[in-house]
């Protein structure tokens, strides 16, 4: 507790930093060709650039989810898959470790695992997952034009790793890591890098639910 408590020292300098990285766009996580940027109004800045937006999934239990369904919560969102290696249950154990610590606050935060490799999670997959990682985790998969549709409109790069293997399913996907904060009424507000400490993690989230945070960190 003595680090999460100094890390939240810092965070106001970090979330000064991430802002500015959302005020200057994330398109470098743009997946080419698959992943369209979200529409935007005719009022918006050009400079500007939309992440989140709807989506209409399959959750571990068999059913359908979309992005209303958490309307008045947080959403705390990683886009990842249950075969990968290293990357993402490292990840995903520091999101949940960040919720542990943030003990009855975190009852405001819908933690949200979302798959972007529909070919082989499936929902019993996800459940066995989910429920080995963290029994409150959300994940949800879809069909191959779902999970391209929601991974676009949070600016999630994903692939196919090439492969030497001869077998089909023996295969890697390379992806982006983020966290992505989404506010009670569906709004980002920002993101975290992968990799980053539950204890920062906890601290970040800690700020937005005191501050009551509902939109996109202004750039200071």
């Amino acid at each position: 507790m003595a680090n999460y408590s100094s890390s939240k020292n810092w965070v106001r300098h970090l979330f000064l930093i991430l802002s500015l990285a959302a005020a200057l766009g994330i398109a470098y996580l743009s997946y080419e060709g698959a992943h369209q940027p979200h529409p935007q109004s005719e009022s918006s800045s050009k400079a500007s650039v939309t992440i989140g937006g709807p989506f209409t999934l399959i959750d571990q239990n068999g059913q359908i989810r979309d992005d209303e369904d958490f309307r008045g919560r947080y959403m705390l969102i990683y886009f990842g898959y249950t075969y990968c290696p290293d990357v993402c249950p490292f990840d995903l154990r520091k999101m949940t470790g960040a919720l542990d610590l943030l003990g009855a606050k975190a009852e405001d935060i819908t933690p949200i695992f979302i798959s972007i490799d529909p070919e082989r999670d499936t929902q019993q997959r996800l459940a066995d997952y989910a429920q080995a990682l963290y029994p409150d985790l959300v994940a949800l998969t879809g069909s191959p034009q779902q999970i391209a549709q929601a991974a676009g409109h949070y600016r999630v790069y994903y692939a196919k790793a090439p492969q030497s293997e001869e077998s089909d399913d023996a295969y890697l996907m390379n992806h982006s890591s983020l966290f992505y904060i989404m506010g009670p009424d569906g709004r980002y507000i920002t993101h975290i890098p992968g990799g980053t400490s539950e204890e920062q993690i906890a601290a970040i989230l800690d700020q937005v639910l005191d501050s009551g945070t509902s939109r996109t960190m202004p750039a200071s």
